[in-house]
């Protein structure tokens, strides 16, 4: 009884820093979409894409910043209440955030290089990209297993067992499941509203297994960056203010999977994330059966809504099916956590 009534009391404490988070994205929404369009930072549309997108040529971009600092501006203030005998965030909070800002970082300029620098329109070198991104994935997967001291890997559906402890192949795991999932929901970002809506499903799933795990803090830093995704939202759905860009796929792929390895229930992340997974495969099978191929394409396009938008769906259809199917998957998955 005094477990579920602290519980409650966690998930209303969680709810509230997503309703406050919200508020503050809102407000800051319409002044940086104001600021990106004075220095003309707009979206290029790739040619090769499909031809209703050429209308969102010029679109404010690099909108990743607008839900990143809000959640960073809470969670610095909320950890400094310490001082004051209050204890709303803690610790482990810190580093998704430090990994939210890094893999940002790394966004912000492959999203910089192809609006002004020399690769305009294309962006960073997809090696150079995917070398940084392991990188900064290899120091977190280390910072998690001797920092942290996270558990390795803890089995659905079997609460009392003890974690399973992957010694040093830890390290390369975690690193590959947070690349992985960065460029996933860097594939998922494509349609107005897809990647913010499953990103939210996403976190709000671990936020609710992180706290029924006792990992409040953790729990609140999730539902925190909840909010901040509506807020962001209230600009990004169709037809969309503002685009979010690799500053904010790329830190929120990383920073979903740096969440779900510190709940250490990290195998129900394809479960919870199977949109995004379903997007970097789908990029993945068209490339290699091309190749294969010689020239033959296994989907019309991919990432994967490209293919159902080429199918005749509306791009309003394609993320709200996806959304759909986002969400079923993560309450199976959030079932699957609490056995």
């Amino acid at each position: 009884m005094i477990i579920d009534l602290l519980r409650s009391s966690e998930i209303s404490l969680a709810l509230t820093l997503a309703t406050l988070s919200f508020m503050l994205t809102v407000i800051w929404g319409s002044p940086w979409i104001k600021l990106m369009r004075h220095f003309k930072v707009g979206k290029l549309i790739r040619v090769e894409g499909p031809e209703r997108h050429m209308t969102k040529m010029g679109t404010p971009y690099m909108g990743g910043l607008l839900f990143i600092m809000p959640v960073v501006l809470l969670t610095i203030l909320l950890n400094a209440t310490k001082f004051l005998g209050f204890d709303f965030l803690g610790e482990s909070a810190f580093l998704p955030m430090l990994v939210m800002l890094a893999y940002a970082v790394l966004g912000a300029l492959d999203d910089w290089e192809g609006i002004r620098g020399p690769r305009r329109g294309l962006g960073m070198r997809a090696s150079t990209k995917i070398i940084i991104q392991t990188i900064l994935a290899l120091v977190i997967a280390w910072a998690l297993k001797y920092l942290m001291e996270v558990p390795d890997l803890l089995w659905p559906g079997f609460e009392n067992t003890s974690p399973l402890d992957l010694g040093v192949f830890y390290i390369p795991v975690a690193a590959f499941i947070i690349v992985a999932f960065s460029n996933a929901v860097n594939f998922t970002d494509g349609l107005d509203g897809l990647a913010g809506l499953i990103s939210a499903t996403c976190f709000a799933s671990f936020g609710a297994i992180a706290i029924l795990n006792g990992q409040a803090f953790l729990g609140r830093f999730c539902f925190t960056l909840v909010g901040a995704l509506f807020g962001f939202l209230w600009f990004n759905v169709h037809p969309a203010q503002l685009f979010m860009g690799d500053t904010g796929s790329l830190s929120l792929g990383a920073t979903l999977a740096v969440v779900a390895l510190m709940t250490g229930e990290w195998l129900i992340l394809p479960l919870i994330a199977v949109i995004p997974l379903s997007e970097v495969v789908s990029v993945v099978l068209q490339v290699s059966y091309f190749k294969a191929t010689k020239g033959k394409r296994l989907f019309k396009m991919s990432p994967l809504h490209h293919h159902f938008e080429l199918l005749g769906w509306s791009e309003t259809q394609v993320v709200q099916r996806f959304w759909l199917i986002s969400l079923l998957f993560a309450m199976l998955g959030i079932a699957v956590a609490m056995l």
